[in-house]
């Protein structure tokens, strides 16, 4: 594959904590910006994950989604391999970008779930916390059918607001919740996506459990830029415009 400088930002490192979210994002905006054209062969998964510095396994998950969103496209044989797709979403014309708008809806989100978190850190009673178990459990049953599992992740969230027994907060977490569905139905929700979403939320639960306000808010930011990374990488505008 032809390289120029900016065909190397692309396979420059992943950084941790997100990988996978970051590697959809990256190979997705490199579509979007035509550095990968329809067509274009990825390098081996081998040397491609030496390139970012990620596993082989976060690397098939990250390909497998941009596959099931349309992006990508896998070949067998001794002449396959990974490759864009020749029509990607991106490049329908009816697709809308994310505006400005948008980012005010997820950066009101995260001030919400923060928030949300954090009281409930504090706050949460052994049943409440029990129920978001449950509710994780059940996502884990879910994740080929993204209609249920989003109303269960919805009620999670819901959960969380409930857990910190304030019902200002609960009013602003269902509101937020209900502004960020018109952004998440604008992606696709490959399985690979959404068991990483849920492996979050059982993350949180833990830190909920130990009490733990500060690594909960933490879990949950990194919770939050994963949606960021997706959206990011699979819908075709710049997510935020760049202030001095």
């Amino acid at each position: 594959m032809q390289r120029d400088a900016a065909l190397e930002a692309v396979f420059m490192p992943v950084q941790p904590a997100s990988t996978f979210e970051e590697t959809v994002e990256r190979l997705g905006s490199a579509i979007r910006a035509g550095l990968l054209s329809p067509g274009a062969k990825l390098p081996p998964e081998r040397e491609l994950a030496k390139q970012l510095r990620i596993s082989r396994s976060t690397l098939r998950q990250a390909l497998t989604a941009l596959v099931q969103s349309g992006h990508l496209v896998s070949q067998r044989g001794r002449t396959g391999g990974t490759f864009v797709a020749e029509r990607p979403p991106l490049t329908e014309p009816d697709t809308e970008p994310l505006d400005q708008g948008a980012w005010a809806v997820l950066d009101y989100r995260l001030a919400i779930e923060s928030g949300a978190v954090l009281l409930a850190a504090e706050r949460g009673s052994a049943e409440q916390l029990d129920r978001l178990d449950e509710l994780v459990a059940k996502m884990d049953d879910e994740l080929e059918d993204f209609e249920e599992f989003r109303r269960t992740d919805i009620r999670f969230h819901i959960g969380i607001a409930e857990a910190a027994q304030s019902p200002r907060l609960l009013s602003a977490m269902t509101d937020a919740q209900s502004q960020m569905s018109a952004l998440i139905a604008l992606i696709a929700h490959p399985p690979e996506v959404l068991t990483r979403s849920n492996e979050q939320h059982a993350q949180l639960v833990k830190a909920l459990r130990k009490g733990d306000g500060p690594r909960a808010v933490r879990e949950m930011r990194e919770h939050t830029e994963g949606t960021e990374h997706i959206l990011a990488g699979l819908l075709p505008a710049p997510l935020r415009l760049e202030t001095a």
